[in-house]
């Protein structure tokens, strides 16, 4: 299975994804969308991508301008394949990835911050405490994007308000600011 980029410095280029069921990949569509909605606060920005398996989030982010992508994955086949995306694009100098369960990852990183963090958790299982810790981790004023599937309830995440909810039939895009401390 392949994936494109949609716009930017890498806009077409083809970046791999695992078959079966080890991701599940943002459609182009919901992608296209989401990446329109944040496009201004792209040009610099430091991004982490979270449960990130192929890494299409932060390498788009990448093609339209951030400065750097780093991308939490802990699967072992998805991983590799999220490292051959990064060394096909040619952006090793600007995107980090590890293969590490996500609050592993959060316990030994507490000291970075990040302007955008993307989280696609993989749908049957949310760690929605995971991903309450993001907020530790970025930047105030800064943006978390959380995909998440209809029909879900979401916690309320301490220090994170929510400012826009997006519906894409069985996807769901959650738009947090940190509120500055």
């Amino acid at each position: 299975m392949n994936l494109r980029i949609i716009a930017g410095q890498f806009g077409g280029r083809i970046i791999k994804a695992p078959d079966g069921r080890i991701t599940h990949p943002m459609s182009d569509r919901v992608r296209g969308s989401l990446f329109n909605i944040i496009n201004e606060r792209l040009p610099g920005a430091d991004v982490l991508d979270v449960f990130a398996g192929t890494g299409s989030l932060g390498l788009e982010a990448l093609s339209r301008g951030a400065n750097s992508a780093s991308f939490v994955e802990r699967d072992k086949i998805a991983s590799r394949i999220l490292q051959e995306n990064i060394e096909s694009l040619g952006v090793v100098d600007n995107a980090k990835s590890v293969k590490i369960g996500l609050s592993t990852w959060l316990d030994i990183n507490q000291d970075k911050k990040f302007d955008i963090i993307f989280a696609d958790p993989p749908y049957n299982d949310m760690q929605f405490s995971s991903v309450a810790r993001l907020a530790d981790v970025l930047k105030d004023e800064g943006l978390l994007v959380l995909s998440y599937p209809e029909k879900t309830q979401l916690p309320d995440f301490a220090n994170l308000e929510k400012i826009d909810d997006r519906n894409y039939g069985t996807a769901n895009l959650g738009f947090y600011i940190k509120e500055a401390s």
